[in-house]
């Protein structure tokens, strides 16, 4: 199986070009006398405090249930891709997965990335991974950090996978999250990436976006699973938690986000209150 990485790309139009000329949305041809269409046919992100208009959607959603759905069209433009498309964890199959995600807590993708290819060959099967010597392991993942508590959840997984699946990674949320180190956010990752099961990973990025957009009031990720679950179908999930962890890094960050560069600013009851 090929290693899999996270890609981006499409891009939504301005909000400024498309509002400024209303003749641009009924040109029909490149004839067309519009001065603009050029710039409609090649999208791109919102400029300055613009809004989006109705070249891009009638009317704005205002009930949770709406945002969450137009917040799903417009980042799967925006992020297109699979969950598995999306992730940008490299890995070869669900139990390079499950390391990685156990890894990526308190850490960024690309750090994890960077040691993984070492400790996948040091110990390329659960059975290898429990019978490692930790100070070893310890070794090898210390750039993630807490690489302490990391090595041994990492073996006690790779023993519990041994002891009671045969060495095989699990796909339920019961018997994943019954293994040492892992919990409903890593079940979620392996469930949707790993096998394009429904599964909605909630990260701080998505908590974060979810209670900005108005999507829920919760700050318990359990919870948070539960309310954005229940807004958008089963199979959109995996990558919609994705789509809102690369919105996260890239536009809605913690500290001063970018409103006047989101596609989602015009329905956000957040938007430009920072």
């Amino acid at each position: 199986m090929s290693s899999h990485r996270c890609s981006s790309t499409g891009r939504w139009p301005s909000a400024r070009s498309a509002s400024s000329s209303s003749s641009c949305t009924a040109a029909t041809s490149p004839s067309s006398s519009c001065p603009l269409i050029s710039r409609c046919r090649k999208p791109r992100r919102l400029e300055g405090r613009a809004r989006l208009t109705s070249v891009l959607v009638a009317g704005r959603p205002r009930s949770p249930g709406g945002r969450a759905r137009e917040t799903l069209r417009r980042l799967s433009v925006e992020y297109p891709g699979t969950a598995r498309e999306l992730c940008a964890l490299r890995h070869d199959d669900r139990f390079q997965l499950l390391v990685a995600t156990i890894l990526s807590a308190q850490t960024t993708d690309q750090r994890v990335n960077q040691v993984t290819p070492a400790l996948f060959a040091r110990y390329p099967t659960p059975a290898d991974l429990a019978a490692a010597d930790p100070a070893e392991v310890e070794k090898l993942i210390h750039p993630t950090g807490f690489f302490r508590q990391k090595t041994k959840s990492l073996l006690g997984m790779a023993s519990a996978l041994v002891e009671r699946h045969g060495g095989e990674v699990p796909l339920s949320m019961a018997e994943l999250t019954a293994l040492p180190g892992v919990g409903r956010k890593t079940a979620n990752v392996i469930r949707s990436v790993g096998a394009g099961l429904p599964g909605l990973a909630v990260d701080t990025h998505v908590g974060r976006l979810a209670r900005r957009l108005g999507l829920t009031e919760d700050v318990d990720p359990d919870k948070v699973e539960h309310d954005l679950s229940a807004m958008v179908p089963a199979r959109e999930r995996g990558a919609l938690s994705l789509r809102l962890i690369l919105h996260g890094r890239a536009v809605c960050v913690a500290r001063r986000p970018r409103c006047d560069q989101c596609l989602l600013a015009d329905f956000c009851p957040s938007a430009f209150s920072f």
